[in-house]
């Protein structure tokens, strides 16, 4: 999901299921491009694609995208809460540096 392209063709996918043709359309790549990063999405579990006759219709994997939300929210939630705690430990040396009458090391207020 780093990459802008993939990005937007989930975006185009989860509006609606489409067509490699459909997906493709306005985009800066070949088809062959644009079938290639739908595979990637699809075997990350983000896309299914089902047959249609002899079209092929991607449409959004809910499970799968599900999955990847709760995995994000748990990477920021951890990266948050350490940021958190990083700042805390970050404000607690600065005011041990300070002396009781609220002026710094170097004696500036």
């Amino acid at each position: 999901m780093a990459d802008p392209t993939r990005r937007v063709i989930l975006a185009r996918v989860i509006e609606r299921p489409s067509r490699v043709q459909e997906i493709a359309q306005g985009l800066p790549m070949t088809l062959p491009n644009v079938s290639q990063h739908l595979r990637v999405l699809r075997e990350a579990g983000l896309v299914d694609v089902r047959a249609e006759g002899t079209r092929r219709i991607y449409s959004p994997r809910w499970e799968g995208l599900s999955a990847f939300r709760r995995e994000v929210q748990s990477f920021w939630g951890s990266a948050l809460d350490d940021f958190a705690a990083r700042f805390e430990q970050r404000q607690h040396d600065l005011a041990a540096t300070r002396d009781p009458a609220g002026t710094d090391e170097n004696g500036d207020a």
